[in-house]
């Protein structure tokens, strides 16, 4: 029923939206006298902010076409490497760029596409040979194509580590962590030839008993129930995916949100007064943002009641009784790959200490093979715009190659 009415309440905004922006060039056109003085630039800018919140989103390209390799441009195409029921393996090939390290990124699988990653990606592509793993959005995947839960999901990173072969870095970006350090246990216990050569781990939730945030309470403070009963609703006839249960993102995405409503009523704010000074460049900034922020995709229900239960109420890794296929997930198994913990000063969902616990718990690792970096900024910031640029990924580069 919720998702029913979502899907009703966002068909009225699509009609608004449509109206608003048309409403909104209408008032800008330069034949129109109201476009130069009165209320004309003030009205039409607060259209263009609704029109802009309003409209409905699909998946987002990473529109990736060149990179710059030593001073020269280099094209960028996509290939799909491997493809699987709940997700795909995405190649960012170099046109006649040859070796280099393998750089498997892991996206969260949190409400968001891959292409929140974009400008991770894009940082990397000058240096590495970058793979990113692509979920499909659970409300496309038809009730053939089966369940996918988190033991799944350790099983799909291992498939991708198989698919780019020996020798691959991963960097798990947030959520993955855990289900990426599990598969690490898991290659390492198997003598997996394909286990990676390092992991790095940037803002994840491998400890949540450490400096618990307020994603950590809103998860441990309510039954495993209440989240079963309250957040999990049945995609609607309208999808291939009709009748399957998910977390959906529209409310993945309405919690974020409330979290730091201030920051966000603001950040629209400025958007507002940009367009009505004509500055339409810091205006696109913000817009872009969004446009990528409010794109969101549902998760399977047993996906994310199993890391309620495992990750934030269990701490199953941590505490050694996490299990994969009947088998204990260890993480003195580990005695070979190299560990980079990634956290951000200012992270509001992920605290200080929780993706450091990753070293503390891989006690067979030598601490040559442990580095830890802590940068000042939020959990965004970690792997988006110039700290990540400027500060994080070059720290990520020299941990390949001191590995390599």
């Amino acid at each position: 029923m919720l998702y029913n009415a979502y899907e009703l309440q966002r068909s009225f905004l699509a009609g608004a939206s449509a109206m608003a922006d048309f409403s909104a060039e209408l008032l800008q056109n330069p034949a129109n006298p109201f476009a130069y003085f009165g209320g004309g630039p003030v009205i039409a800018s607060a259209l263009e902010v609704f029109a802009h919140a309003a409209a409905p989103r699909g998946k987002p390209h990473f529109g990736l076409t060149h990179t710059v390799i030593d001073g020269k441009p280099v094209a960028v195409t996509e290939e799909i490497v491997l493809r699987m029921p709940f997700g795909q393996l995405k190649r960012f090939r170099r046109e006649g760029i040859e070796g280099g390290p393998k750089l498997l990124i892991v996206a969260p699988m949190s409400g968001h596409f891959a292409t929140l990653l974009r400008g991770t990606v894009e940082r990397m592509l000058p240096s590495a040979d970058v793979y990113i793993t692509d979920w499909r959005d659970a409300k496309l995947a038809p009730m053939s194509d089966g369940a996918f839960g988190f033991e799944d999901y350790v099983d799909y990173v291992i498939a991708f580590l198989e698919a780019t072969g020996p020798g691959t870095n991963v960097l798990a970006v947030c959520q993955p962590s855990v289900p990426v350090y599990a598969a690490a246990c898991v290659m390492s216990a198997d003598n997996n030839p394909c286990r990676p050569k390092t992991i790095a781990l940037m803002g994840g939730p491998i400890d949540t008993r450490e400096a618990p945030t307020a994603v950590n309470t809103l998860a441990t403070e309510r039954p495993h129930s209440w989240f079963e009963q309250n957040v999990i609703v049945k995609v609607p006839i309208t999808y291939p995916g009709a009748g399957r249960k998910v977390y959906p993102g529209f409310l993945q995405l309405a919690g974020f949100m409330s979290m730091n409503l201030g920051n966000h009523l603001m950040s629209h704010w400025e958007m507002f007064k940009h367009l009505v000074q004509g500055d339409d460049e810091s205006a696109d900034t913000t817009k872009a943002f969004y446009e990528e922020y409010r794109s969101v995709c549902d998760m399977t229900a047993e996906f994310y009641l199993e890391t309620i239960d495992l990750v934030f109420q269990k701490h199953a890794l941590p505490k050694g009784e996490m299990l994969h296929r009947g088998r204990k997930v260890d993480p003195a198994a580990i005695t070979d790959i190299g560990i980079l913990a990634i956290e951000g000063v200012r992270d509001d969902i992920s605290g200080l200490g929780q993706t450091k616990a990753a070293l503390d718990i891989a006690t067979a690792l030598s601490d040559d093979k442990k580095r830890y970096f802590r940068v000042d900024a939020g959990h965004y910031g970690i792997f988006n715009g110039s700290k990540w640029r400027n500060q994080v990924a070059p720290v990520l580069e020299q941990w390949m190659a001191a590995n390599a």
